[in-house]
């Protein structure tokens, strides 16, 4: 809608997770850094833990693309809340092993065992990647634990990498899995942008995008998106994308800090915390000061 207005070739701020629009911040290369270098060293099992929106995704994308340019096979799982025998199924799938139906869980698992010893002969390693991994069932922890125990005598013929929330460590905390706890060698927990991160985040996928020039965001503008935001990356696409449509609706050039506003109270999860604030300076200063302190902002 809005593309054509600010000069840019397509929207910058889609929820899609496009590896085209993949910002290099430093957490988050730091993230991909850790599984390249141990993927590459054989490590069995590793772990990407970081809140609802930080990028997970994107990095699992990103990762994937490398691996396959790199010759790896990868087996990659979205939505991992599955029983054992629909994890082993999938895995099949992803390996391009075909089964009958209704085959047994046994049968599978040496199907996938036959596969894996191909493809290492064949001087390839096998990834799989369990995004979502907090929604893992215990049993399929397990299941995953003696998917790995599929090795040589000197080495893994799989490499498995867990990414999720942080309830993810605390299902690893339970001494049921404690097992599976142990063989994971290298971990990194993503956080959220620094206001600098956010600018050069916000900077980085208008330019992806097409846009020449100055940036399209002002100074206030960005750092009320850094607010309502917390540097949150999914939270930034929604109320940057919101924020543009606002500025063009209104006939502008460049968006201030008036529509990011608009943009958050317009978005409920930057709205609940915006208003919460307000709440909270009203309840010490009144709001005839409030409004003050706003015309000053």
């Amino acid at each position: 809608m809005y593309e054509t207005h600010f000069g840019l070739k397509e929207s910058p701020f889609s929820l899609t997770p496009d590896t085209d629009y993949y910002f290099s911040y430093a957490d988050h290369q730091e993230a991909l850094n850790v599984l390249l270098v141990a993927l590459r060293m054989g490590e069995g099992f590793l772990k990407i833990t970081g809140e609802v929106g930080t990028g997970k995704t994107l990095i699992c994308r990103k990762l994937l693309n490398i691996l396959s340019d790199e010759g790896m096979v990868t087996a990659y799982i979205p939505n991992p809340y599955l029983t054992p025998s629909a994890l082993r199924y999938s895995l099949a799938e992803e390996l391009g092993v075909e089964y009958p139906m209704n085959i047994g869980g046994h049968r599978a698992l040496q199907l996938i065992y036959n596969r894996l010893i191909t493809l290492k002969a064949e001087g390839r390693q096998v990834i799989l990647l369990l995004d979502e991994a907090q929604a893992l069932p215990e049993e399929t922890l397990e299941a995953i634990r003696l998917l790995t125990n599929l090795e040589t005598e000197k080495s893994k013929l799989l490499q498995v990498v867990l990414v999720g929330q942080p309830e993810l460590d605390e299902h690893l905390e339970r001494p049921s899995v404690r097992q599976l706890k142990q063989r994971i060698t290298f971990s990194h927990a993503i956080h959220a942008l620094n206001p600098e991160g956010c600018r050069g985040y916000i900077q980085h996928r208008t330019r992806v995008a097409g846009h020449q020039g100055n940036t399209l965001f002002n100074d206030k503008a960005l750092e009320w998106l850094y607010r309502g935001s917390r540097g949150i990356p999914r939270l930034i696409n929604i109320l940057a994308h919101k924020s543009m449509l606002a500025a063009y609706g209104d006939g502008k050039g460049r968006v201030d800090k008036v529509h990011v506003r608009r943009a958050i109270d317009d978005t409920e999860g930057a709205a609940l915390r915006h208003n919460s604030l307000v709440r909270f300076w009203q309840s010490l200063f009144g709001r005839q000061a409030l409004a003050t302190m706003r015309g000053r902002g």
